[in-house]
């Protein structure tokens, strides 16, 4: 179903502006994965028991190339929000004000940030453990 393989958390609809000259705004379906955001054309969603999508169609935002969702402003009935990417690229998306999608978003990532924390401090114990281990005298019995 994905091509990262990941849990959808939340499915729907986001406009995401173009980086064109002209900057429309253009639908994606989107899939909020626990690893990052997914954008599909909504073309492939015309049918709803249409599941499949073409590999190498899809543009992953994955969270550890994001670094924050940032510009939150509600004009009218929509909700508009950037994420920033690590290199610094800004995406620029709206969406209706119920949907919650940068509030998900927000969330989603914190989270993974969170995780990877959790598993860079138990790789550094493991390290130090490691060498506390290779570390220790060694004993020859008989002397």
């Amino acid at each position: 179903m994905l091509e990262s393989g990941g849990k959808v958390l939340k499915e729907g609809l986001l406009e995401k502006r173009s980086d064109g000259l002209l900057q429309l705004w253009k639908k994606k379906h989107c899939a909020l994965t626990e690893d990052g955001l997914l954008l599909h054309r909504p073309k492939q969603h015309d049918h709803p028991h249409h599941q499949h999508h073409e590999p190498g169609r899809a543009k992953e935002l994955h969270f550890a190339n994001m670094k924050t969702v940032d510009c939150v402003e509600r004009k009218g009935k929509y909700v508009y929000f950037t994420v920033v990417m690590a290199e610094g690229k800004e995406i620029d998306f709206r969406c209706p004000q119920d949907e919650g999608w940068n509030a998900e978003i927000t969330l989603q990532m914190v989270q993974y940030k969170n995780r990877q924390a959790i598993l860079a401090v138990k790789s550094t114990r493991q390290k130090q453990q490691l060498r506390v281990v290779g570390t220790a005298p060694s004993v020859t019995p008989g002397l």
